[in-house]
């Protein structure tokens, strides 16, 4: 075995937070090393301290068996460390290649700019990895899967020999994950060292060679994908058996209880991103809004929840018409929200657990009576809830800002799953969770449609999707490309609606006849 990085004991403290407590990882050369953990277990911060965002407490880092001291991400890239982030950082008006050299700069007798240069080593590098990048094509014209490539061949420009993915597929296509898989394949082939964090269990079978799990900040143990199972991975991520797959019956849909006619919204740019969807959703189903996210998706359940004004058609809820009606207006007429921005539209964070658990109800019975509020009626709600929904929270009184990411979302679904509903919106009901909570969110979900209430539920996850939904919606740039019952989706036409191809069979033609 050949080590290319060793991280020893590695400790990181936060104020009132111990991130990583005496972590121990090794990478082998040419190994594709998945690290898995639930937000917060501790794993970006120990990739963070790897590429110079973070200093370590205590600890070694080793690289090819030497010491190194990183200070900073210039360090990380000295030492051919390279990290494609979550959220892509390209500059969208300029070109691949002026992406890649950006502080790389070739330059030509010194002062001018060689572009031409860089491109051809860019040209070089696509046909090398398999990439297929056109270095003189925009940013912002480019989809999100190719943005990515660009993100991995600019660690590859800077020679990095350790590269670090952080959450690759979270907003990719099915087709663009294989594809990414592929290049992932090729990269660790050609001696590139590949550390793969993800949530998503079934990648790490898919493509890693070694998987190491954390939980509160230490490692758990460190496997083969040969020697374990999906059941066990997650157990060791949260600490007991979880249920992965979610339990329901056939739908049995009734009355429609949200319409949707002909909506168009702009965004903040006034651009329009939702162009003329119609759809409807019936008392006991689950409506799936599938799509890369950037679709039209935000602005869809922004316009129905009263969020965002609609520039053209109607939305109704049980027959009332609640277009550009306010919020609470669209509240009061049966429906719940969990919102995809949880701070912009979810909390405030400035007030207690125990008041966000009562923003859409405060002003009702039992929490009011006539203009007093009734504080024991709330905080007694909050204790019922906190332990119902297991929210991590040293008391029901302290700000929402001072929980962790997960445990705000929480708040926000005990919220709204804990009054009557005919209508649930659930917009990334599940993101920052860890995988028990998931579980419980997912049997709740399902549990609103057995009992009557009707769903849409907008997620990035398409495994998600496709394990509550009874009706799959696909977006692609604001408009619904085709609504496909559950039992006919699959994650390959999926995939390809999601990809703008609305003929499949036609598109398989054509492949056929190309090839």
């Amino acid at each position: 075995m050949t080590l290319a990085l060793e991280m020893k004991g590695i400790t990181k403290r936060f104020p009132g937070v111990l991130a990583n407590d005496n972590v121990d990882f090794q990478l082998e050369k040419g190994e594709i090393h998945a690290l898995l953990g639930e937000n917060g277990a501790g794993k970006s911060t120990l990739m963070n301290i790897l590429y110079g965002l973070y200093h370590q407490d205590e600890g070694e880092i080793y690289l090819d068996g030497q010491p190194v001291e990183i200070r900073d991400a210039n360090d990380a890239i000295a030492h051919r460390i390279g990290m494609v982030h979550q959220h892509f950082m390209l500059v969208k008006p300029l070109t691949v290649a002026e992406n890649i050299i950006l502080g790389q700069e070739i330059r030509r007798f010194g002062a001018f700019l060689n572009l031409h240069e860089a491109e051809r080593r860019i040209r070089a590098l696509s046909d090398q990895y398999q990439l297929e990048v056109d270095p003189t094509a925009k940013i912002q014209d480019l989809p999100v899967g190719t943005q990515q490539r660009v993100e991995i061949i600019k660690a590859l420009y800077r020679e990095a020999d350790i590269l670090i993915l952080d959450e690759p597929t979270a907003v990719l296509t099915p087709q663009e994950t294989e594809r990414l898989f592929l290049t992932v394949f090729s990269l660790a082939q050609q001696g590139k060292s590949i550390i793969f964090i993800t949530h998503k269990l079934k990648e790490v079978f898919e493509v890693a060679t070694r998987i190491t799990v954390l939980r509160d900040g230490r490692v758990v143990g460190t496997t083969n994908p040969k020697d374990t199972n999906e059941r066990q991975l997650a157990a060791m991520m949260v600490g007991r058996q979880v249920i992965l797959k979610v339990e329901k019956e056939p739908a049995q849909p009734k009355e429609a209880v949200l319409q949707v006619q002909d909506l168009a919204v702009e965004d903040d740019r006034h651009n329009l991103t939702v162009n003329g969807v119609s759809f409807q959703v019936r008392a006991g189903e689950v409506l799936g809004v599938a799509g890369v996210q950037g679709n039209g998706q935000t602005e869809l359940t922004e316009a129905i929840t009263g969020l965002r004004r609609a520039k053209g058609g109607a939305v109704s809820i049980l027959g009332h018409n609640v277009t550009n009606a306010s919020p609470r207006r669209v509240t009061e007429a049966g429906s719940a929200h969990i919102p995809e921005d949880r701070h912009k539209h979810g909390l405030v964070l400035s007030y207690s657990v125990a008041n966000n658990l009562v923003l859409c109800t405060y002003y009702k019975p039992p929490f009011a009576k006539g203009v007093v509020i009734q504080e024991p009626v709330i905080a007694e709600n909050a204790e019922r809830l906190v332990k119902q929904f297991d929210i991590r929270t040293p008391s029901v009184f302290v700000p929402a800002s001072n929980l962790s990411g997960g445990n705000q979302q929480k708040t926000i679904v005990a919220r709204e799953f804990s009054r009557p509903i005919e209508l649930l919106i659930a917009a990334q009901p599940t993101r920052g969770l860890d995988v028990g909570s998931i579980e419980y969110i997912h049997q709740q979900i399902i549990k609103k449609r057995d009992d009557g209430c009707a769903v849409l539920l907008v997620s990035a996850e398409l495994d998600e999707i496709m394990a509550l939904s009874d009706r799959i919606a696909v977006m692609y740039r604001g408009q619904i490309m085709d609504t496909i019952p559950i039992e006919e989706a699959t994650k390959e036409n999926l995939g390809l609606l999601m990809a703008g191809v609305r003929d499949v069979d036609e598109f398989k033609e054509a492949v056929l006849t190309a090839d």
